[in-house]
């Protein structure tokens, strides 16, 4: 790795800053999807306006700071409306060296010292805070209330756009989220560039050509930081290895077999039994009475380039991608093979018919045709399932549904709008992403547009309202286990949704908030939704409750269950099979569900899933019992995918996070 990665770059020269309006472009894979207009006043003085538009999420924010002669932040106001509609109002004050603010995360009142910086919450605009941070000795600044920031500088390039020249720099900035952020800023240290895997970024008056340069260089930039870091952290195993006096997660027996040994040899389990041989050259792991589960499963991911790291800490070995740019999944697959921390991959490919609500992921489409044409191109590509989205047209379902089973595939995706979920079985529908999608079958059926936040809003208001004993909803499950339909539940997103409220810790991630940095726990006291009375804050936890009904329902009923996120990668998934052991599925089915299970609906459960003999031997050591208390699920010591090792306290301690358990000694 370039020791300019490592160390930070010298004290930086910055021009005075003239009076300007400065515009970025944001791009996702359906094109414009909006803006951020910076307008400077002086060195001393911005404001900015950030409007986005994807999916059904509108977010538009207004900034202001006033900054001293350092460029520290000493009033900053935050006002808008958030991506699922939550209004945001945030202020920020310096006077006498005494600090006040009131955010949606928390109020306060308290000295700040002349060298720290506030960072707003809700806030979008970072040109304050690299303005600083070049400015300031070693490019190093503290947070306000709590936290560090960090700037390197990696690459300059100098730009030429019908004749005029724009200088840009490659920076990494550390401290604001788990890994470092790789940025282009101009001289004066405005934002210029981003990519960000679905939304990419570029100055107004530059071509998307000016950013495929940018993006490359910051790419292999990127690449050469984590694939250092990731080398770093993995052990390679190129000599059989045996687990001794483990406690071994059996399905078949649906037993924890105690004290038993487990022998690793080509990326396989070669034996488990009690007192095994040691291999010659054996590598021995004292499990120490720890148990032994298979590698969990994340069944609704859209991943990141950098996802593998908390993937991987948390146990998580294989993913299912239901979503995503099909470049950005093809980067993906190469770094995960080659250079990255990465879970093994299975795709599926996302379609949605052009609308003002259409996801602008994936492939969108106009026509039958087109959609079926978009089958044909994933389908040649190795993709194993399609998603589609609530755009589609209900029309072309069924004939959609028998092409992609003719080309070997499956489908799933969300309910399209002004379809129930019973109608699209019938279509042919092999899966449903999603829990919401089963209450609105009854609380909105056909008649309702779930492209918009209704499909939210509707199980807050009228999810504890629906009779889960009564004759619809029986029949309709009875379907759904008739027809062995998957049901991808992510109900811990949904939790995250009804429950979190300004101020509190989002109850989803209450067991790991100490653990996460600073910033991290400041954006979980946020709410999601727009809960406006005492009444409405009753109605959105009673369809959380729900929700825990409904999956204990379906368990009960034979329903398929697999387990998803759509969040917070790592974390969720283990907080999702928390919640399924919450609502009364006994522990060993949870532990099933999150591994040989979702193997099975990928076809690989003859190789993988469950700890045999002959099979890959991605598995987990645990520094507790999940069989009998799910939450252990959260202390793993050890990794293993195959013909690597991985010590998940290192691992976090890589991201800045408080690790849950010390890595067992190899």
């Amino acid at each position: 790795m370039r020791r300019v990665l490592l160390f930070a770059c010298a004290l930086a020269f910055l021009p005075l800053a003239a009076k300007q309006t400065i515009v970025l472009e944001l791009y996702n894979d359906k094109g414009l999807m909006g803006k951020q207009v910076t307008e400077v006043t002086n060195d001393n003085a911005l404001t900015s306006t950030t409007e986005l538009s994807w999916n059904n999420r509108r977010l538009t924010l207004e900034e202001s700071y006033e900054l001293n002669d350092k460029g520290y932040p000493v009033n900053v106001t935050v006002t808008g409306i958030s991506a699922f509609g939550a209004p945001v109002q945030e202020l920020f004050s310096v006077k006498d060296g005494i600090a006040t603010w009131a955010t949606r995360a928390d109020d306060g009142r308290a000295s700040i010292a002349d060298n720290q910086f506030y960072v707003a919450v809700d806030g979008m605009n970072n040109a304050a805070l690299v303005r600083a941070l070049l400015k300031a000795p070693f490019n190093q600044i503290e947070l306000f209330p709590q936290g560090n920031a960090s700037l390197t500088k990696v690459k300059s390039k100098t730009l030429t756009n019908n004749g005029e020249q724009q200088v840009v720099h490659l920076y990494a900035i550390s401290g604001m989220n788990l890994t470092p952020q790789f940025l282009w800023f101009d001289d004066q240290g405005y934002l210029f560039a981003l990519n960000a895997g679905f939304v990419r970024g570029i100055r107004s008056g530059w071509s998307m050509e000016t950013f495929a340069q940018l993006k490359a260089i910051s790419e292999k930039a990127e690449q050469e930081y984590f694939a250092d870091l990731s080398k770093s952290l993995t052990t390679p195993i190129s000599e059989p290895v045996i687990i001794r006096n483990a406690n071994v997660v059996d399905f078949k027996t649906n037993q924890v077999l105690s004290n038993t040994d487990v022998v690793i040899k080509d990326a396989k389990i070669a034996a488990i039994g009690k007192n095994l041989a040691k291999p010659a050259k054996a590598r021995v792991i004292d499990a120490k009475g720890q148990t032994l589960i298979p590698g969990l499963w994340d069944m609704h991911g859209h991943l990141s380039k950098t996802d593998g790291f908390n993937y991987l800490a948390a146990g998580v070995t294989s993913v299912r991608d239901i979503g995503n740019s099909p470049s950005n999944m093809e980067d993906i697959e190469k770094l995960y093979r080659q250079s990255y921390l990465g879970t093994r991959i299975y795709k599926a490919g996302f379609i949605d018919k052009q609308s003002d609500y259409s996801a602008g992921n994936g492939i969108t489409v106009a026509t039958l045709q087109e959609a079926k044409d978009a089958v044909d191109w994933y389908a040649d590509r190795g993709y194993i399932q399609i998603k589609t989205y609530s755009s589609m047209d209900p029309s072309w379902m069924k004939e959609l549904a028998a092409h992609i089973h003719k080309r070997g595939l499956r489908l799933s995706g969300h309910i399209p709008a002004f379809m129930s979920a019973e109608q699209a079985v019938k279509a042919g529908f092999d899966e449903i992403q999603h829990i919401n999608m089963l209450f609105l079958n009854f609380l909105g059926g056909d008649k309702i547009d779930t492209r918009q936040r209704l499909r939210f809003t509707l199980i807050g208001e009228q999810a504890k309202d629906l009779d889960l004993n009564s004759d619809e909803v029986n029949q309709f499950i009875a379907l759904l286990a008739k027809k062995g339909i998957e049901v991808d539940l992510t109900v811990s997103t949904f939790n995250s949704l009804l429950l979190t409220r300004d101020k509190q810790v989002d109850p989803e991630y209450a067991a790991i908030a100490e653990h996460l940095p600073p910033l991290f726990q400041r954006g979980l006291k946020t709410a999601t939704m727009k809960i406006d009375s005492a009444e409405q804050d009753a109605s959105y936890r009673a369809g959380a409750a729900a929700l825990l009904t409904m999956t204990k329902k379906l368990y009960d009923a034979g329903v398929p269950i697999i387990p998803g996120t759509d969040a917070f990668t790592g974390f969720t998934l283990l907080r999702e099979l928390e919640l399924y052991s919450m609502a009364g599925i006994p522990n060993i089915e949870v532990l099933k569900i999150g591994s040989l299970n979702s193997a099975r609906v990928v076809g690989q459960a003859d190789s993988t899933g469950s700890i045999e003999v002959g099979k890959v031997a991605d598995l987990v050591l645990i520094d507790g019992d999940p069989t009998k208390n799910m939450s252990d699920l959260r202390k793993a010591s050890l990794v293993i995918q195959g013909d690597r090792m991985f010590q998940p306290e290192k691992i976090y301690q890589s991201m800045g996070v408080k690790p849950f358990a010390p890595a067992v000694q190899l």
